[in-house]
């Protein structure tokens, strides 16, 4: 009985896994962190993208919004 007591308290296999699991949590944070900071920015920059497409084949595009998509229209 003492040396399964012992094994459970040196065991330590325990602990490795949960920091691991912080670890995660933690770089999943951080990535939903710079996602929600850039995201004006890279909702801009596709705008920019299809307006230049569209322009370039000769329409004439609406930027999207947050519940209406883009429309290039004209073509």
């Amino acid at each position: 009985m003492i040396k399964v007591i012992r094994s459970f308290v040196t065991d330590e296999s325990g602990a490795t896994a949960i920091e691991y699991g912080l670890i995660a949590a933690l770089v999943a944070l951080v990535g939903v962190v710079a996602f929600t900071a850039l995201g004006s920015t890279i909702f801009d920059a596709f705008n920019a993208v299809a307006r230049e497409l569209c322009v370039g084949a000769g329409g004439t595009y609406t930027n999207a919004t947050d519940t209406v998509d883009g429309d290039c229209a004209g073509i």
